[in-house]
């Protein structure tokens, strides 16, 4: 199991992964801020986890170099890896080469109101070069534009009118499976803040049918709720 944050949750809450019975046989924890890398050293010893890794660094190099090359098709392992970013900061590279691999299972966190905030603007003329860069990393390439955005005919011309999130997280979620290669994606899950705005939309992506559908069953079983 591969647990990977920018600058996200606290170390207690992700640690809940060490509870979970059966076991996974390695977990692989990485944090950008060293602070609370060393957090989580603390409570592996707590828990007497001597399979627990703990990694500071940015998990985009991370995985990419030292844990996915441990899941390889030939080694016949299998992992689940939770991604949670606190932004859009996740380098598509690592969800394609997990896809690719075909021994990796997926949760990842698209933080909508981040993309929404910097990127997704009703006047795209006005964003950042950096900002933009951020969302073709995300992304993988310019192709989101197209995507994010609607043309249609008005008094002085095309005009260009921001999509729904839900729309975007519908493009994202045919990405998976068309460009990272993965078998199964289910309908994402809207999380919202306490207002019922979507903060991010929280996705599965699999090879394997069985897991979809024990993911979709949970899915579905609080979509639509309220507030996460």
């Amino acid at each position: 199991m591969f647990r990977s944050e920018q600058e996200a949750s606290s170390p207690v809450a992700r640690c809940n992964a060490l509870e979970v019975s059966p076991r996974f046989k390695e977990y692989h924890l990485i944090d950008l801020d060293g602070g609370r890398a060393e957090s989580l050293r603390r409570l592996a010893l707590e828990y007497q986890a001597a399979d627990v890794r703990v990694y500071e660094g940015d998990c985009n190099k991370v995985l990419l170099e030292q844990v996915f090359p441990r899941v390889k098709w030939g080694d016949f392992r299998r992992a689940l890896c939770l991604l949670d970013p606190y932004g859009i900061d996740l380098d598509w590279k690592v969800v394609q080469s997990a896809g690719h691999m075909e021994t990796i299972d997926l949760f990842l966190n698209f933080m909508v109101m981040d993309a929404n905030m910097n990127v997704l603007w009703h006047d795209p003329e006005r964003v950042s070069p950096e900002q933009l860069a951020r969302m073709d990393r995300f992304w993988g390439d310019r192709s989101w534009r197209n995507e994010a955005y609607t043309k249609t005919e008005g008094l002085f011309g095309q005009m260009e009118d921001k999509a729904p999130n839900e729309a975007i997280a519908k493009a994202f979620q045919d990405r998976l499976k068309k460009v990272a290669g993965f078998a199964y994606v289910p309908d994402p899950m809207p999380m919202r803040n306490s207002k019922g705005a979507v903060i991010y939309y929280l996705f599965f992506a699999s090879q394997e049918p069985v897991a979809r559908k024990i993911v979709t069953d949970v899915f579905n079983k609080y979509r639509g709720k309220g507030t996460s």
